[in-house]
């Protein structure tokens, strides 16, 4: 019950913040701007979004990964993606805008992002072989946003596509362990 709580959790956590802290960034859009882009460096609550935020999503679905490797390696996979992604974003926060280059740290921050994207996109595709072609099509969904993301870094809906790929990612891993009887 804990592992399939947690991740649950670990969504509505997600979204409240992200609600609850947007309209304090003047001139976010959730169309527009990515989520990194709330606690990128200069950003009001950039601590907060790092380690109020970010942090403890992270940790839980570590720990979620830990937990969940006795039902499922792939589904234990795909939440260590998400949970690096989260983790890096808290300890490497984005520069202004979120730019494919800049600096050191933004090349870090942007390592974890692949890490999250593609090993998701990929963790979600073995579980289809297991549970079928919904999580097949959600990895092809989210590779397709991370190609998306690289390649139209300046894109008016960037937002909107790395939600669609979040969406994929927290929900296949929630389906999958739920599918899959984690009710540790």
């Amino acid at each position: 019950m804990f592992t399939i709580t947690a991740t649950v959790l670990s969504v509505i956590y997600l979204f409240v913040g992200l609600f609850a802290l947007a309209p304090r960034k003047p001139g976010y859009s959730h169309l527009k701007h990515t989520i990194s882009e709330i606690g990128e460096i200069g950003a009001p609550h950039q601590r907060f979004v790092a380690f109020g935020l970010f942090l403890p999503i992270g940790l839980l679905l570590l720990v979620v990964a830990y937990l969940t490797q006795s039902i499922s390696s792939s589904s234990a996979a795909l939440s260590l993606c998400i949970a690096i992604g989260y983790l890096v974003a808290a300890g490497f926060p984005c520069d202004p805008g979120s730019p494919l280059s800049g600096t050191f740290r933004q090349a870090i921050h942007n390592l974890g992002g692949a890490v999250e994207y593609i090993g998701g996109g990929f963790a979600l595709m073995a579980i289809a072989e297991r549970l079928g072609q919904p999580f097949k099509a959600a990895g092809f969904i989210v590779l397709g946003s991370a190609i998306a993301l690289s390649f139209m870094p300046s894109t008016s809906v960037r937002g909107i596509i790395q939600r669609v790929a979040e969406v994929c990612l927290f929900g296949g891993l929630a389906f999958s362990i739920w599918r899959q009887g984690g009710v540790i």
